[in-house]
């Protein structure tokens, strides 16, 4: 994931990182169950060390939740029950570990070059004792699909546009794996347009599909793709 809002850092006003960390909305404990504790904690630390390590805007601290947290969690619907999971270009963490916590059905690993935002998650995953894994480096990198292997579901969120994503995850999509990408509404416009280029690089049943439109201002798009071949037999979620 791309920095998330404006950028921030040492240089960053005390009065904006010290701001209060936003409490959770009541949909936030339907999504996250009995983990909306713990994501509640995510949230303090992104408000907090993200922020100071620049990950986070300050500007973005008092809508971690809706723009951010369920933002993420909402994709949680488009993904099958038992999963393989790898987040590429995690960043501080969005959609993967919205997506980890809401979903422990999952085995996650998380994936991110930059060293300060592994950093970061590294401390996410032993401040919340997750089975997660973290992995420094690019998606396209033969280290990273050695390390990871072949998953069932690829989920990214403002890494890269539609066609180079597919480019760069190839090695991580298993036949029959999909490719869960949120984006925001001129992205999902042209999907129509890209669907040839996409099919030529193995993918298929393109398509837009809504989630979590029931929470209002935080509902997203995600573009769904499939890699062409046989697929390995995963349950749907419920």
């Amino acid at each position: 994931m791309s920095d998330a809002g404006d950028p921030a850092g040492a240089d960053t006003p005390t009065d904006q990182r010290d701001q209060p960390v936003p409490e959770a909305p009541a949909s936030a404990a339907r999504l996250f169950g009995a983990a909306i504790d713990d994501a509640a904690r995510y949230v303090a630390l992104l408000a907090g060390e993200g922020v100071v390590r620049g990950l986070i805007g300050p500007r973005e601290v008092p809508r971690l939740w809706e723009r951010h947290v369920l933002n993420s969690v909402a994709l949680a619907e488009a993904v099958p029950a038992g999963a393989r999971v790898v987040d590429v270009g995690s960043g501080a963490g969005l959609p993967g570990i919205p997506l980890g916590l809401a979903r422990p059905d999952v085995t996650l690993t998380l994936v991110e070059p930059m060293a300060r935002r592994v950093e970061f998650l590294q401390e996410v995953v032993a401040e919340l004792g997750a089975p997660w894994r973290v992995i420094r480096g690019r998606a396209e990198e033969r280290s990273v699909v050695r390390a990871v292997g072949q998953v069932d579901v690829v989920t990214a969120r403002a890494v890269a546009p539609l066609p180079r994503l597919v480019g760069w995850c190839r090695g991580l999509l298993a036949p029959g794996a999909q490719l869960i990408a949120l984006v925001g509404a001129k992205a999902a416009a042209e999907v129509p347009d890209l669907v040839p280029e996409l099919e030529a690089a193995g993918m298929r049943d393109v398509h837009t599909r809504a989630v979590g439109v029931e929470l209002g201002a935080a509902a997203t798009t995600v573009v769904v793709m499939t890699r062409g071949g046989s697929a390995r037999s995963v349950p749907t979620s419920g």
